[in-house]
């Protein structure tokens, strides 16, 4: 288990993610709900070479990355097949530390397509089913936290494939606006429990208790969760069942909120971490569907 201590929250004061706030959440949801975009369209911006961001685009990725928690980019043609652009993107943007998981390629950034080969054939990234609602890494320790994603398509499926994105600031905001008791409850170290990994009879990975929402030490706000309803053990608590139920109709209603897109080749999500979920598939005779994805500790820079 975790130490629990880890996930204490301490506010130095003027936080709009201290329950208790007043003035400073009230301006911080004001302008959050102004700047929220109404579509993911609205999201994507086109860039003339992915190696060498103009500050014009790295302004333009930053901008929608703070109003939104991620933003999308086009790269040319010639450089949507490229590997090297991934952690080239990330960089550029301050995510460094990537995250070497279970099934990640040698470079430390995972080729996502449907296998039924090793250990990837037991997880739902790498099939053709609906992926649900979660956040990267709910399952890591509080030490590899991943706070930054890249996701490039190299090759989209023939049908279906579609993501649907939420700024996890915005479930935060849902949650704090009907009632703080919400967020408080979900923000008590002991919140969610993940399950041991075990493969073949042996623990990869032991149980991991912790808060869903938590804010690091620079006052941004991070969340673990996964829609998963099988062997996910919850704080036992009327304050927890109500701040959960409350977060799954905020995820499975039709809500403007929610964002869809379904990435093109070269086209890509760069993202501090927000709720995602992807639609099935279908591919047809053919290479299938190919996406690159780099998780980092690093949350994308500001400026």
């Amino acid at each position: 288990m975790s130490d629990p201590s880890v996930h204490s929250v301490r506010f130095a004061g003027g936080s709009p993610f201290d329950p208790d706030a007043g003035d400073a959440w009230r301006r911080w949801r004001d302008a959050k709900l102004a700047g929220y975009p109404a579509s993911a369209a609205d999201l994507l911006v086109e860039v003339r070479d992915g190696f060498r961001l103009r500050e014009s685009e790295l302004a333009a990725l930053r901008d929608r990355v703070r109003r939104a928690g991620f933003a999308l980019y086009q790269v040319p043609a010639r450089q949507a097949e490229d590997k090297s652009l991934v952690r080239a993107i990330g960089r550029q943007l301050g995510l460094r530390r990537l995250d070497g998981n279970l099934c990640a390629d040698e470079d430390n950034i995972t080729a996502l397509r449907v296998t039924d080969a090793g250990r990837q054939r037991f997880y739902i990234p790498y099939t053709d089913r609906r992926l649900s609602w979660h956040t990267d890494g709910y399952y890591n320790a509080p030490a590899q936290r991943i706070r930054g994603m890249v996701l490039h398509c190299v090759r989209p499926a023939a049908r279906g494939g579609e993501n649907l994105l939420l700024d996890h600031e915005m479930a935060w905001l849902d949650l704090r606006q009907r009632d703080p008791d919400l967020v408080r409850a979900l923000m008590h170290p002991a919140a969610m429990t993940i399950p041991p990994n075990v493969e073949n009879g042996v623990e990869i990975r032991g149980a991991l208790r912790g808060p869903v929402f938590s804010v690091d030490a620079g006052g941004a706000l991070h969340m673990r969760y996964t829609d998963r309803t099988r062997s996910i053990a919850w704080r036992d608590d009327a304050a927890t069942r109500a701040a959960r139920e409350r977060l799954r109709a905020l995820l499975h209603r039709d809500s403007p909120w929610i964002l869809r897109h379904r990435l093109e080749p070269g086209q890509g999500v760069l993202s501090n971490n927000v709720l995602h979920a992807r639609t099935a598939f279908e591919d047809d005779d053919g290479p299938g569907r190919l996406l690159y994805r780099a998780r980092y500790y690093d949350r994308i820079a500001e400026t």
